[in-house]
């Protein structure tokens, strides 16, 4: 038996890359994804002649600060200037920089080619990077940016208004899906409100599909679904941020990784899915529909049993008669108290002999404590 906090529910899924690793983390884990991505982010369509041209210029002249926005912005620039024979000399260049770094995937790859950032915010949000430029003195300065898959040219504006000379990088774009189909299929899900949780570890992800939207007449009963019935659920700050513009509400987890995200919803699902919880004879019992899980393990149990559970959850911890059991059992069923006693021993043997207590002559009760 394995563990399977997420049965019942459907969840989709807007990654390209490590898409498949997301999925099976979620199928593991019970869940039925629908995947759909909404982007194409392959790096080795670089823009390669216009990169070149730009890292020429930014060897022109130093350095004042450079700002590392993504782990595989870096890592693509600074494998292209390896293979023009510049990588040493870019490094160099950037090195005698104050270097700014948005997040620890950015961090990772500077230190993998001997760079090391001076400052990187804790919130992993490119906002806050802008803010503590904002506060000095820029007058002179020469910026180097890199751009995270989108174009960054309004920071740039605004650091130019601030004195400072700004050059941006484009390393690469973020395109959307080769095949929109599928992420057309989700929005009609989403509205309809039959997925339970969206997911998202990019913020263009959030915009193309929010795009998709928009084009497909769902905008508003897409919103509608994410601010009620259907969790936005975001691997960091930095995505979950995508989503404020459109007044849709979204969870991320307190460190921006995947792991992290999947456990994160393994807890709101069900505490939003308008489940039954319950602390039961030291144990975690949830029943969602007709999914039971005890400490995260799916339970399963034939319509008799998972009757008499269900009847027992009514009013729970309080003593329920045989013969209201009997009642609530599947027409077809015996009609004798003995059939009763069968589906309180199937009942136990699923769950464990502690979760349902016997009352001498007046019926059985669940073992609730807490």
């Amino acid at each position: 038996m394995t563990e399977q906090p997420l049965a019942g529910f459907r969840i989709g899924v807007t990654a390209a890359r490590r898409a498949e690793e997301q999925v099976n983390l979620l199928e593991r884990r019970g869940a039925v994804v629908l995947h759909a991505p909404a982007l194409s982010v392959d790096p080795n369509q670089i823009d390669e002649v216009a990169l070149r041209a730009a890292t020429e210029q930014v060897l022109t002249q130093p350095v004042d600060i450079f700002v590392a926005n993504t782990g595989i912005g870096m890592k693509s620039w600074l494998t292209a200037a390896e293979r023009w024979g510049l990588g040493e000399k870019l490094v160099a260049h950037l090195g005698t920089a104050e270097i700014l770094a948005r997040g620890p995937k950015s961090v990772g790859a500077l230190r993998r080619f001997g760079l090391r950032e001076l400052w990187a915010p804790e919130s992993e949000k490119f906002e806050d990077v802008l803010d503590h430029l904002r506060r000095r003195d820029l007058t002179g300065k020469r910026i180097v940016v890199q751009e995270h898959g989108q174009s960054l040219s309004m920071a740039a504006h605004a650091l130019r208004r601030s004195g400072a000379v700004v050059t941006t990088v484009a390393v690469y774009r973020v395109e959307g899906a080769d095949d929109p189909e599928p992420i057309f299929g989700l929005i009609e899900e989403i509205a309809a409100r039959r997925v339970d949780a969206v997911t998202f570890t990019a913020a263009p992800a959030v915009a193309a599909l929010m795009e998709a939207a928009v084009s497909t007449g769902h905008r508003d009963e897409v919103i509608t679904a994410f601010q009620a019935d259907v969790i936005a659920s975001c691997v960091g700050p930095v995505t979950a941020a995508a989503f404020e513009m459109w007044g849709v509400p979204s969870i991320y987890p307190e460190r921006s990784r995947l792991a992290a995200m999947v456990k994160q919803l393994e807890v709101e699902l069900p505490s939003r899915a308008g489940g039954t919880t319950l602390e039961v004879a030291g144990h975690t019992l949830l029943l969602h529909g007709e999914d039971v899980l005890l400490d995260g393990v799916e339970v399963k149990l034939s319509p008799a049993p998972l009757a008499v559970l269900q009847a027992l959850l009514v009013n729970p911890g309080t003593v329920v008669a045989r013969r209201d059991l009997l009642a609530a059992l599947p027409s077809g069923t015996a009609g004798s108290e003995h059939a009763v006693e069968m589906a309180v021993a199937r009942l136990r043997a699923a769950m464990g002999t502690r979760c349902i207590q016997t009352v001498v002559k007046r019926g059985y009760r669940l073992a609730v404590t807490g």
